[in-house]
């Protein structure tokens, strides 16, 4: 075999030794259910859970507790998963901008006793554009008419 031909095998190892240690590290999308089930059988690894955010009837949200002047690291709130049931989410860091337009949230991380830790926070928040036309608010209109 020539050099190239070895050099190009070891080239090809490493990538399929590098891709399969990835994949195991992947986590997987759960509900609370089954992330509380899997926290149960010893699973530590990380879990995703779509949901989300509980709200009354006027649209507010229920649950959230942030008061970044007492401990800006401490971010609780109330999430829904696909499956309708209700979790209180626990988050050791700063609440994401935008958190209370979001319209779906994933939250990373694994069941703790009665509440899901989180340690990342994905948000899909509404989209500006709506069958092509940028939605403005009052304000934006006013200024771009200034």
């Amino acid at each position: 075999m020539k050099k190239i031909h070895i050099i190009a095998l070891l080239v090809i190892a490493a990538a399929i030794t590098i891709i399969v240690s990835t994949a195991g590290d992947a986590s997987t999308y759960v509900n609370f259910t089954q992330a509380e089930s899997l926290a149960k059988d010893g699973e530590s690894d990380a879990v995703h859970v779509v949901g989300k955010l509980k709200k009354d009837a006027s649209g507010r949200i229920e649950g959230m507790e942030y008061q970044p002047a007492l401990d800006p690291n401490h971010f609780v709130f109330t999430l829904v998963d696909n499956d309708n049931r209700v979790k209180r989410v626990i988050y050791n860091a700063p609440k994401p901008q935008d958190f209370d337009r979001s319209e779906q949230i994933v939250v990373i991380g694994s069941m703790k006793g009665d509440h899901f830790q989180a340690d990342k926070i994905l948000l899909k928040c509404p989209s500006k554009y709506n069958d092509g036309k940028l939605e403005t608010t009052e304000h934006e209109a006013k200024t771009a008419q200034l």
